[in-house]
């Protein structure tokens, strides 16, 4: 499949990403990632200036007149375990799309590394591991990887180079693509040879504890990120935080270091880098930011009274964007403050306000639909303040050029709070998911969003306060109550009394 003599080079590219909270019932299926699939000319058009990994390959292809061979590209962020048909229909197609495809010189894949199936605890490896067999050992196969990846000791067996995320909120995803795109082009002219090594990290954090803003994740980081420029022979050096609401065998922090012919060098710097997390475990653990549901809503509530401008309390267990714990104390409590609660998932009464249409009032039961810890339905009476279809086209950090198709859409308001209610799952990590609405964020005196970090970007210097109350919900801060089945044994802080010696629970593989 290698061509022979191909020039411009012809680059394969595709991308296969989910999230997945192995806990939640509701699976990710075929229909899901359909509505989110670009393919052909139109995966392209879709890519180009958004920031996403995809994006990042495109932009340095076009820049070094490549050919770009587009596959399948599909991204369904945060949800449920993906369905073994969704799974099996996406691989397929990206084998039956490289087998059409002709001789190519490489192949640039996105993949988010924490997707979890029924039957498939390491999907991502699976699909590499079927990749690599159609193409052959030959073809430069490099990956870009979420820094909340759980990557498997086969991923660096089954790709030359894999790049992460450096920073959550991934503002740097289009980046990412970018460095693993700039790799392959280097590979094929023969400037570099990258030789990977990848090393585990028995540690796995709650995703609010991965914001990459806070110490000493930013040291831990920043070390990661300047390794290139200070170590003569490393190319890339990426840290991956892992996910910790996929269960999976795989699951913790990752190091990943790509050198310049020496598998060796690359090694010992993983090595180096993995130990540096051990040695700061404890440290890595915020456990004090977090407030229980009644202490953080009231003492929001007192300080969005003093404040000028509103406080984001930050309901960070809330998987599927339906929880009402939080919700049902702020509307039942009835303080009169004004209160926005941005893309609540309830495709049942977004349905009901379309059909009522704007200056109805209706009588809904508004979600906590998606299982038994999203805090149950709320039954109120709502003003539909706007109804329809809601789609546009990303502006904020993370979300730039991508188009955000919300399905039916409403915005209710029910005494002092606001929310808008959409058909298809997202969380609100800007602006957009305000002024889309005719939401003006500085108007409002607490705005409750389901984001784990990535909101941080735009409203960590807007707000007066972020507040993170923990809830009952799939994303909780404390792990030790989630029903793991195919964690690793001595997983910290899962086993406080995890790995004795900095480096005796770390394995090596790539």
């Amino acid at each position: 499949m290698q061509a022979q003599a191909a020039s411009p080079p012809r680059i394969a590219i595709g991308g296969f990403a989910l999230e997945s909270v192995s806990f939640l019932p509701r699976e990710t299926g075929v229909e899901d990632f359909e509505r989110q699939a670009r393919r052909g000319t139109g995966l392209v058009d879709a890519l180009v200036g958004s920031a996403s990994a995809g994006g990042g390959f495109v932009e340095v292809l076009k820049a070094a007149a490549a050919e770009i061979v587009p596959l399948v590209y599909t991204d369904c962020s945060a949800a449920g375990p993906a369905s073994d048909r969704a799974f099996e229909r996406v691989r397929d197609e990206l084998l039956q799309r490289l087998a059409e495809a002709g001789p190519l010189d490489g192949l640039l894949l996105f993949l988010h590394g924490a997707m979890t199936t029924p039957s498939r605890p390491d999907p991502e490896g699976d699909l590499l591991d079927a990749l690599r067999r159609q193409v052959g050992p030959e073809l430069p196969v490099m990956v870009a990887f979420d820094l909340h990846a759980n990557l498997s000791p086969r991923t660096a067996e089954l790709c030359d180079a894999l790049f992460g995320f450096h920073y959550s909120p991934h503002i740097d995803m289009a980046e990412t693509g970018a460095r693993a795109a700039r790799c392959l082009l280097d590979k094929l002219a023969g400037r570099r040879d990258p030789r990977l090594a990848m090393v585990k990290v028995p540690l796995v954090l709650s995703s609010i504890f991965t914001a990459t803003s806070l110490a000493p994740l930013s040291e831990i980081v920043a070390c990661s990120v300047d390794l290139p420029a200070e170590r003569p022979g490393i190319i890339d050096a990426s840290v991956f935080c892992g996910f910790a609401y996929a269960d999976t065998p795989d699951l913790g922090f990752s190091v990943a270091v790509v050198a310049d012919g020496d598998r060796g060098l690359a090694q010992r710097e993983a090595e180096a880098l993995a130990a540096r997390i051990w040695q700061n475990r404890e440290a890595l653990l915020h456990e004090d930011l977090v407030h229980d549901l009644d202490e953080g809503l009231r003492s929001a509530e007192d300080l969005a009274r003093r404040a000028d401008r509103p406080v984001v309390v930050l309901e960070h267990a809330d998987r599927m964007n339906d929880s009402t714990w939080c919700l049902r104390r702020l509307i039942e409590g009835g303080s009169g403050l004004r209160v926005h609660c941005p893309y609540l998932w309830d495709p049942e009464t977004a349905a009901r306000a379309v059909a009522a249409g704007a200056g109805a009032r209706i009588g809904v039961t508004l979600g906590g639909k998606s299982s038994e810890r999203s805090g149950g339905a709320l039954a109120v009476q709502a003003e539909v303040l706007w109804a329809g279809e809601k789609c546009f086209v990303g502006t904020g950090p993370m979300r730039r050029g991508r188009r955000i198709d919300l399905g039916e859409a409403a915005l209710l308001r029910i005494g002092s709070v606001t929310v808008s209610v959409t058909s298809v799952c997202t969380s609100a990590i800007d602006l957009d998911a305000l002024e889309q609405f005719g939401i003006d964020f500085a108007e409002q005196d607490i705005l409750l969003l389901r984001s784990k970090t990535h909101f941080r970007a735009v409203y960590e210097p807007l707000a007066a306060a972020i507040l993170i109350v923990d809830t009952p919900d799939w994303g909780p801060a404390d792990l030790s109550s989630l029903p793991y089945r195919h964690a690793p044994a001595g997983l910290y802080p899962l086993s406080r009394e995890a790995g004795a010696e900095p480096m005796a629970e770390i394995t090596a593989d790539g």
